[in-house]
């Protein structure tokens, strides 16, 4: 399989992860939690990078490069995906309280503090409020940031040619 069908082919998964995400938030009517939109930006710079190697088809060198950032983006998506999860599975009397809303958050604090506040989770960020197989929305969107790690490691370590 050539590597631009691979990088392509990652990015149109994360166009499905997004389109998923939108039709929950606006045909379903499930509004994200903080977390759940740091999990949506994660997703949208794994596609972008994704996207950027599929249109420039690189060398060997390029592809790890793509590779690299591919890892650092859907890790650091795992990251957050996995502080979810675990916020969802805390005993009912030791999860977070509500807090602001994220839109409140960009214009009332500075940056480093709305980080600070949107990682510490809310009461919404704990509800589980869709589930397939039994696995809540940041169990699903952390396996498949992990299948994003395992596809730029592969990027970087094998030695796909340039078709």
């Amino acid at each position: 399989m050539s590597q631009r069908v691979i990088f392509l082919g990652g990015f149109a998964v994360c166009t499905g992860l997004m389109a998923a995400a939108l039709y929950f938030q606006y045909v379903e009517h499930l509004e994200p939690c903080p977390l759940c939109i740091l999990q949506r930006l994660a997703v949208i710079g794994v596609g972008l990078i994704l996207l950027a190697g599929g249109l420039h088809n690189p060398g060997k060198w390029g592809r790890r490069l793509y590779g690299v950032l591919t890892v650092f983006a859907a890790a650091a998506g795992a990251g957050v995906a996995g502080r979810h999860v675990w916020i969802q599975h805390l005993p009912f009397d030791q999860q977070p309280g509500c807090s602001y809303n994220f839109a409140y958050m960009l214009d009332t604090f500075p940056l480093a503090k709305t980080l600070k506040l949107v990682l510490e989770g809310t009461g919404d960020c704990a509800k589980v409020t869709w589930t397939f197989l039994d696995l809540s929305m940041p169990v699903w969107t952390l396996i498949f940031f992990v299948g994003f790690v395992i596809l730029g490691l592969t990027l970087v370590f094998t030695s796909l040619g340039r078709r």
